[in-house]
């Protein structure tokens, strides 16, 4: 399509109205020329013969006149072998190579090429001439790091088409034609490694999408157990400032069952972004022993971007998102945060004097939200495998307040909601998910009516606990008193982690069976205790011994110790004549997340401890 011109005719902040000639449509690329460079636009409206177009970048030294060029193109990424192991601005550019090419700070109007022009990768052809295939299917394949980087049909290509041509294997560079397709209708095709795909455009080249009924195993025990995430599912992470956002979003992506993350850093500009940027390169992946980052994009908006670009880096990450769960992976997209998506829709909103919903948002604010959710699920490929897209987004309310209408438009399509408390994030008690607050749609690591009993029983503690606070400990029967302590035995050792402990910061399935098993025979047994005092030194000690077990490798001389202790306060302590702690796995979910995973990343190695005197042993993860 031959560009189409415009000039400028009125410019408010970042958003600019044009006069066109010809047609101009809604999502359309535009370029506006400022000095050398050309600012990267997007049409948001049209009214006659005026467009209101978005601009990614600075839009200082504008002025009315300027010459708009509009390109014809949807504002699009690319797709192709590179990507992972990347870090982009919202609009696909590559940070490092920016950097590079302009020095430590990022000029406007500069674009650059997502995927290195100069790699050169190792192609095997999956098809032969003759073969039929359409949009989604198959060419190749190519080395991605661990993964087997699928080479596809272009995902607009409906109908069957012929393979007139393929190359052989050999090295080759992502802009070389690698196939030519022909059609019924003799429509031709040259297909590469690499093409382009419209943000706001879903990916939907496969058989069949599913329902989310496969848990995903994220390894932190509060979430696997009380608030599972469904592989391909959704689910939020609303809580105020300082709660843990950012930190829980990171150890998520560090230890969850899944193959690729794609981080959207779609509004903390800052410190967060900031140190994810430098702390990933120098994690290694616990299952692969290889660097995290390899199997990493991280999507994030620059202090020179203004806030137009956070609604741009949400589609960016979740269309890369999608590209890899075309090759079978389950892919984890973590964003964070989407209120600052939100405040961006509203400024523009306002620069449009559109008609406000509530607190001054758009009114379409929950349908957009929707639509971006909606992006995640579980399918099934056309070759029969499957792939995932999970979304984790981040809200960052104000004052912590999840009756604000970003929280409230997310809770109508998540399907788990993880509530960080102010008070527990006080009290230091990481992750500081509210189990009194939080929900989930999803199959755990225990079954929904174990569930239930669990949270009924936190409740009942936390009512002692508000009691105590009116009448204190002496107005409290011994009864209530021994629940309150159960409780907390349970929230300190159970549902708190310690995310510097290279041990303790992920827990496997088979692990968290085990310690709920072992915490829970506490909570329902009988205790023999005669004063408040006696309960109170009992519970601290054997609360503990519990976190001592935490910190020790599973199954290692430690942790047999520890476990002997905790079997033997319990025997002294208990009214039973003998306590004895028996595995019960009835009310253990039957599908076996672990003993299920069909992901390309290599599983956790099942490690044999070291005999060791006194030793922690390793982890065996």
């Amino acid at each position: 399509m031959q560009p189409r011109g415009g000039s400028i005719s009125g410019i408010n902040g970042n958003m600019v109205s044009v006069r066109f000639d010809g047609t101009v449509r809604q999502s359309e690329v535009a370029f506006i020329h400022s000095g050398e460079g050309r600012l990267k636009a997007e049409v948001v409206r049209v009214r006659g013969e005026i467009a209101d177009l978005q601009i990614f970048e600075d839009s200082r030294g504008l002025k009315v006149g300027g010459r708009v060029e509009f390109t014809g193109d949807l504002l699009s990424v690319e797709l192709g072998p590179g990507l992972l192991g990347s870090i982009f601005d919202g609009l696909q550019n590559p940070l490092e190579s920016m950097v590079g090419s302009f020095g430590n700070f990022l000029e406007g109007g500069r674009i650059i090429a997502p995927l290195s022009r100069k790699a050169r990768w190792s192609f095997a052809p999956a098809v032969k001439k003759g073969d039929r295939l359409s949009g989604g299917d198959t060419l190749g394949t190519v080395k991605e790091g661990i993964f087997d980087h699928l080479i596809m049909v272009p995902f607009d290509v409906k109908d069957q088409m012929e393979v007139a041509e393929i190359k052989g294997a050999g090295e080759y560079g992502i802009d070389e034609r690698m196939a030519f397709l022909v059609g019924e209708d003799g429509k031709e095709r040259e297909v590469a490694m690499s093409f382009r795909w419209p943000v706001k455009r879903p990916i939907m080249a496969y058989e069949e999408r599913l329902a989310a009924r496969e848990r995903l195993l994220t390894r932190i025990r509060i979430i696997d157990t009380l608030f599972p995430v469904g592989l391909g599912g959704t689910y939020c992470i609303p809580g105020p400032f300082g709660a843990g956002k950012t930190v829980l979003q990171q150890i998520t992506s560090r230890n969850a069952m899944v193959d690729v993350v794609v981080i959207a850093a779609c509004g903390e500009r800052a410190g967060e972004v900031v140190e994810t940027i430098r702390e990933f390169p120098k994690l290694l992946d616990g299952d692969t022993g290889r660097p995290l980052m390899e199997r990493t994009i991280i999507v994030c908006n620059t202090s020179s971007m203004p806030v137009a670009a956070r609604e741009s880096s949400v589609y960016t990450a979740v269309t890369m998102a999608e590209y890899y769960r075309q090759m079978g992976l389950n892919v984890l997209l973590l964003a964070d945060s989407t209120s600052r998506w939100a405040q961006a829709m509203r400024e523009r909103s306002g620069r449009l004097e559109e008609i406000p919903g509530e607190e001054a948002f758009p009114a379409y604010l929950e349908s957009v939200i929707a639509d971006f959710y909606e992006r995640a699920g579980l399918v099934r490929l056309k070759d029969g495998g499957h792939g995932s897209v999970t979304i984790g987004g981040t809200i960052s309310p104000a004052g912590g307040f999840f009756e604000e209408p970003v929280t409230q438009a997310t809770l109508k399509v998540a399907g788990a909601f993880h509530g960080l408390s102010r008070e527990r994030s006080d009290a230091r008690r990481f992750p500081a998910i509210d189990p009194l607050q939080s929900w989930s749609r999803y199959d755990g690591i225990i079954d929904r009516k174990e569930r239930e009993w669990i949270l009924a029983f936190l409740r009942k503690g936390n009512e002692i606990e508000q009691m105590m606070k009116v009448v204190g400990e002496e107005g409290t029967s011994l009864d209530d008193y021994l629940t309150y302590l159960k409780g907390e035995l349970f929230d300190g050792v159970y549902l708190q982690q310690n995310a510097f402990h290279e041990i303790d910061v992920a827990t496997p399935e088979e692990r968290q069976v085990y310690l709920y098993n072992l915490v829970r025979g506490v909570m329902k047994s009988s205790l023999d205790m005669s004063a408040k005092e006696e309960a109170k030194s009992f519970f601290f000690s054997l609360r503990q011994l519990f976190l001592d077990l935490n910190f020790a490798g599973w199954e290692s001389d430690e942790f047999s110790k520890l476990e002997g202790a905790i079997g033997d306060m319990m025997r002294e302590g208990s009214k039973e004549e003998e306590w004895e702690f028996n595995i019960d796995e009835s009310f253990v979910e039957t599908r076996e997340n672990s003993k299920r995973w069909r992901g390309k990343r290599p599983r956790p190695p099942v490690v044999e401890e070291e005999e060791d005197e006194g030793g922690d042993g390793e982890e065996g993860i």
